[in-house]
């Protein structure tokens, strides 16, 4: 699905030749966007519930099934090879011990994602077969943002939800990276490196612009289910009316804020 803001033509000559400046000056206006939304701000003060948090995770967990098999089947391609580190970054496996943590060893019969989920994992699809290259714009802005804001929103989430360790919060540690910034460092050293031509840039920053934007549209789509979900329980006389709803929801707020906070320290 092609926004608005993807389509637009980026000016990769405004930060120099740098690929991860170029992206974090062409995401911008989506960064200050997605800042200010009511959820982001409402993460800032502490206020995630946990049946937003569980069914936040139901989507990291689709999002990133998806971005992971296709980086693994695509990690001998000359733009993914460089950036291709699975036993640091990895997230599906923390995703899925959070899921069993919160939704039992049958989690996965319980998993309920949104339209714009599935939007996105189908363009993680195409690419993959198709344009490989532009795979480098999601892995970049989803693993960075999520490693740059992971240990800070983990307390956080811990805080808001009182939860009395880390279990159910795997998604934001990253256990085979020692030190943070010097493997930022690395990551944009190698990204930085990638041999493109002028059009595959262009490309690459499209797609990140329109990572951001498919992010965005997937937090809504939550929204729209969450909040569909609690009036009608305020009009069935206290019956929930989604009961898989009511095990499973999630906190978009989690993954604004990892954009959010994590976008800017990449």
């Amino acid at each position: 699905m092609e926004t608005k803001k993807s389509a637009r033509k980026v000016d990769t000559g405004v930060v120099g030749s740098d690929l991860s400046e170029q992206i974090k000056e062409a995401t911008k206006e989506n960064h200050v966007r997605a800042e200010n939304t009511e959820l982001m701000l409402s993460y800032q003060r502490g206020q995630v519930k946990l049946p937003q948090y569980k069914l936040l995770l139901c989507s990291l967990h689709e999002i990133y099934k998806v971005l992971e098999e296709e980086l693994d089947k695509n990690c001998s391609h000359p733009a993914v090879a460089p950036i291709y580190f699975p036993q640091e970054l990895a997230r599906l496996e923390y995703l899925e011990n959070d899921l069993e943590y919160f939704l039992g060893p049958d989690w996965r019969g319980k998993v309920i994602v949104p339209a714009a989920t599935h939007r996105y994992t189908q363009r993680l699809r195409e690419i993959g077969k198709k344009n490989p290259e532009l795979l480098v714009a999601h892995a970049y802005t989803r693993y960075l943002g999520d490693l740059s804001g992971g240990q800070v929103l983990g307390k956080i989430t811990q805080k808001s939800l009182k939860l009395s360790g880390n279990e159910g919060l795997s998604f934001f540690f990253f256990p085979g990276v020692s030190s943070p910034n010097r493997f930022k460092q690395l990551y944009r050293s190698r990204m930085n490196a990638i041999e493109l031509t002028e059009d595959e840039r262009e490309a690459v920053l499209k797609e990140a612009v329109q990572a951001f934007e498919f992010n965005t549209e997937v937090f809504d789509d939550l929204q729209k289910l969450l909040c569909v979900a609690t009036e009608q329980s305020k009009s069935s006389s206290g019956h929930f009316p989604f009961p898989q709803l009511k095990h499973i929801t999630v906190g978009l707020c989690v993954t604004l804020a990892t954009v959010g906070m994590g976008m800017y320290a990449l």
